[in-house]
């Protein structure tokens, strides 16, 4: 009885400790995880840029930059800014297989009537890698 108590530990901490099982940190120049979502009355699309992730099973952890083309439609009289612009933000991006679900956050720099702030947006994606 006690080799097979023995035995079951051995096997159950040999697949608790197993090199699959065990989370892998790493730094990356880019994931290969395109995204669109919503944020500040407006939409992005982005791609991961440079980021430290956490790769445990099917499940990926990115946290990171995210270079950016920001949709926004400037409502204000007079000279107005594009439609589109380039912007970089950061944020958290979690894969599990391909889809990503992230959450980025954008600046919006100071203008004649509001103060600069960080706006928090949601975001859905696939994985190309």
């Amino acid at each position: 009885m006690k080799r097979l108590l023995y035995a079951c530990g051995i096997l159950i901490s040999g697949f608790c400790f197993s090199q699959e099982s065990a989370p892998k940190v790493k730094a990356a120049f880019f994931d290969g995880v395109a995204v669109a979502g919503y944020v500040d009355h407006g939409a992005f699309i982005n791609f991961t840029g440079p980021n430290i992730n956490v790769t445990w099973r099917n499940t990926k952890f990115i946290l990171g930059m995210l270079p950016s083309l920001r949709i926004k439609e400037d409502k204000s009289e007079g000279t107005k800014n594009n439609l589109i612009t380039p912007n970089l933000g950061a944020g958290l991006t979690f894969v599990y297989k391909k889809i990503a679900l992230q959450i980025p956050v954008y600046y919006n720099t100071k203008t004649s009537t509001q103060n600069g702030s960080w706006k928090m947006g949601i975001g859905l994606g696939y994985s190309l890698k």
